[in-house]
């Protein structure tokens, strides 16, 4: 190819914020990738735009609810987006989270029309690590199976650092009794 039709080509090429994420993600090494991850991954999840911008999170609700065992904050933050969000805007945001969402989230979340989800550690691993906990009784289903059900797409990204996010609901659990 000449150098007058790349020039052409890459003057046609108009970088998006999607397109100028993927550069600077491709730049990084791995030990810097998976320090990104571990910014995005905390205990409690995070809503963030396309552009990777926080718009709101939420802790574990049971507590601040009244003992309600589906105060599930990935419940929450989702009733929560889907109040303050139409579903275009929410189409294009991502939700972070250390685990899986449970059957319930993720039907919350396909309701309130997130479009990606990114989580640390399978439900299934949840449920092995916090056994028959009275607030947690984990419904070993994969999210995806869920998302699969619905007639609009759910991404889904994970699970990823899976032991970082197993030491993050120790953490959280050990608070538990």
């Amino acid at each position: 190819m000449e150098i007058k039709q790349q020039l052409r080509l890459s003057q046609q090429l108009v970088m998006t914020p999607q397109l100028q994420q993927a550069i600077r993600l491709l730049q990084l090494s791995r030990l810097e990738l998976i320090d990104e991850i571990r910014k995005e991954l905390d205990a409690n999840p995070v809503l963030a735009d396309e552009e990777g911008r926080a718009l709101m999170e939420q802790g574990n609700g049971y507590t601040s609810e009244g003992g309600d065992r589906t105060a599930h904050a990935e419940r929450l933050l989702a009733s929560r987006a889907a109040r303050a969000y139409d579903l275009a805007f929410l189409a294009r945001c991502t939700l972070y989270t250390s685990a899986e969402p449970c059957a319930m989230c993720a039907g919350a979340i396909y309701w309130a029309g997130i479009g990606r989800v990114v989580y640390g550690q399978t439900e299934k691993a949840l449920k092995a690590q916090t056994g028959a906990h009275a607030e947690n009784p984990t419904l070993d289903l994969p999210c995806t199976v869920v998302f699969a059900a619905g007639q609009r797409p759910t991404e889904v990204v994970g699970p990823l650092l899976e032991d970082e996010a197993a030491q993050l609901q120790a953490d959280f659990w050990k608070t538990r009794g």
